[in-house]
């Protein structure tokens, strides 16, 4: 099995770090893993994705330009990304902020409404599990107890008492995302 994954927004939609969690959560079961960082120089609203590789075999190679996942939190990224997805491939977005849909028929497409969810929640903080959330759902590569370990070890330990909240997050996620199209 290998599985990889972009997962692309604006910078303070918490990217990296859902990228973060997910790679910590793939060691913690003791798979192979890569996760690679890529942004712009702004702190907050640059544009910024993470490429994470999932394995039970040794990776050769961090650099993927076709990715079996595609996770979407802006249009920027829709319109970067979406053809990067392999055919048969699964592009995940929210629909806040995305004025073309995605057009493919060769992969699947599945929406999460997670801004809207943690805003009405009080839980924006958290945005980003919602989302991981509804990613597990559709490929649960990593089980429950490592992403919990996965949290532990990517959050600073004075923000270990949201661990509930994020897991709180992750299974709002699930229930969430709903496929909008099969490829054909």
């Amino acid at each position: 099995m290998i599985e990889e994954i972009i997962i692309a927004g604006f910078g303070g939609q918490g990217v990296l770090s859902m990228g973060k969690i997910l790679a910590y959560s793939g060691v913690m079961e003791n798979k192979e893993v890569s996760w690679m960082p890529s942004y712009g120089p702004e702190m907050r609203g640059g544009t910024a994705n993470v490429s994470v590789i999932i394995s039970d075999e040794r990776i050769s190679s961090p650099v993927i330009n076709r990715f079996d996942t595609a996770i979407i939190l802006n249009q920027q990224s829709m319109d970067k990304f979406e053809n990067a997805v392999k055919e048969n491939g699964v592009l995940i977005y929210d629909p806040n902020g995305i004025t073309r849909k995605p057009e493919r028929t060769d992969i699947d497409i599945y929406t999460i409404e997670a801004s809207e969810y943690a805003a009405k929640a009080g839980m924006s903080k958290v945005f980003n599990m919602v989302v991981l959330g509804g990613y597990l759902k559709v490929k649960p590569l990593v089980q429950p107890e490592y992403v919990r370990k996965g949290l532990e070890k990517s959050l600073p330990a004075r923000h270990h008492s949201m661990i509930p909240e994020n897991e709180k997050a992750i299974e709002a996620g699930k229930g969430l995302i709903q496929l909008v199209s099969k490829k054909a």
